[in-house]
């Protein structure tokens, strides 16, 4: 199959590198405080600026992309592409998705999405507006031996002379000409919703990653042809919504919710499903209370998830679930309950007679966290954990739990 395109003649291509005393200044303050290092002298040909950048850029993505943290020959822009790029979990979960002979990113930032894309496709394109980011990576392809083409163009130009694809990917910029981040899809640069026909007929499949803040129904309604909807949460943090747009597709959305980096399962459903199934509710909290994870409730699985795995929800808005014998591989936390009061002037005195600290969290309650702590007199830490939420008949209560063992 050929190759879309190939670069216009005259494209540049900055050739970057790092002298050998600043990488090895980048190499020996890995682990130090950016700010003070600024503060002082750098060995002669030391430059100064890149080094402080990268040992940044290296330090904040130890955690976001070990495996491009720990690359001593990759080059780094300043810090915002790399608060605002794709963690390595959540790209290596996206690639799993798709495989083919071409790809492009039609938006690609610090590019680590493209690369991991990269992986399961001949040759791939990455495309963005910010020349600085375009050199970079270009230099970081070549380092990573990614057989990907680098134009500095933005998603609207690159779709107008580009050919086909198997595979088209964006992440539309949340952040508005002040810089200030944004959710809905319409203040989004591009508006993925304005650009679907063209998408769709450049590739029959389109991956598009959106805000976890955005509401997941509001998104069917502006987006079409969506066969499957990925909420993906990183350790229990939902990180992303990644929209699988197919050509021609008129059927059901499916919702697949995933926890990374945890053991938990993956789980997925229709909204049809959750909207049919029954609601069973708990008489009062019995042996153990589960918490499921962020991509479940993000997703509004709320009441499938209690028919799924048996249990009985405590209230209808309390997305918190109890059942008296443990369930093996839930999707969230699991804990054990040492007893439980109706919320009241007394329940120090009654539950939390032996408590100084405590795990707190609120579902469903009239006070915030912070005020019931203050109201409690009780510090933030310790094995113990605490929900406050509303139960069956509305009755408040406060529940004492600990993690559940293994």
């Amino acid at each position: 199959m050929a190759l879309p395109h190939r670069p216009r003649s005259g494209q540049p291509e900055e050739v970057l590198s790092v002298n050998d005393t600043t990488r090895q200044y980048i190499n020996e303050h890995l682990d130090d405080d950016v700010p003070t290092l600024a503060l002082k002298k750098a060995p002669v040909g030391t430059d100064l600026s890149l080094a402080l950048r990268q040992i940044e850029a290296r330090q904040l993505l130890r955690k976001k992309a070990p495996e491009w943290s720990a690359n001593g020959d990759l080059l780094f822009p300043l810090r915002l592409p790399i608060e605002q790029c794709s963690s390595e979990a959540t790209a290596r979960y996206k690639a799993q998705l798709l495989e083919g002979d071409t790809f492009a990113d039609l938006t690609g930032g610090l590019g680590i999405d493209t690369y991991y894309l990269s992986k399961r496709f001949r040759q791939g394109d990455y495309a963005d507006p910010d020349p600085e980011l375009c050199a970079l990576a270009r230099h970081n392809f070549g380092t990573l031996k990614a057989p990907i083409t680098v134009w500095n163009e933005d998603a609207e130009t690159f779709l107008s002379h580009c050919g086909a694809y198997d595979c088209l990917y964006i992440d539309p910029s949340r952040r508005d000409t002040h810089g200030r981040k944004t959710i809905a899809i319409s203040d989004c640069t591009p508006n993925v919703a304005q650009l679907q026909d063209p998408l769709l007929q450049k590739a029959p499949t389109v991956l598009v990653k959106l805000s976890p803040m955005l509401d997941v129904k509001q998104a069917l309604l502006s987006l079409r042809h969506v066969k499957k909807v990925h909420v993906l949460a990183v350790a229990n943090e939902c990180k992303e919504l990644v929209f699988n747009l197919e050509r021609d597709f008129d059927g059901t959305t499916e919702l697949y919710c995933a926890n990374l980096q945890t053991t938990q399962p993956l789980l997925h459903f229709t909204q049809e499903e959750e909207r049919s199934c029954p609601l069973r509710l708990a008489d009062h909290p019995q042996r153990y209370l589960y918490e499921p994870n962020a991509a479940l409730l993000k997703a509004g699985c709320f009441k499938l998830v209690a028919e799924r795995f048996g249990l009985r929800k405590l209230h209808e808005n309390s997305h918190l679930y109890t059942s008296e014998s443990r369930i093996p591989d839930f999707p969230g936390r699991v804990f054990e309950i040492e007893g439980w009061e109706p919320y009241n002037k007394k329940v120090v005195q009654t539950l939390l007679p032996d408590l100084v600290k405590a795990n707190l969290a609120v579902r469903n309650f009239p006070l915030r966290a912070e005020e019931l702590r203050k109201t409690l007199k009780m510090s933030e830490g310790g094995d113990v954990y605490l929900f406050a939420t509303t139960l069956k008949g509305g009755e408040k209560a406060l529940i004492r739990t600990k993690k559940a063992a293994s």
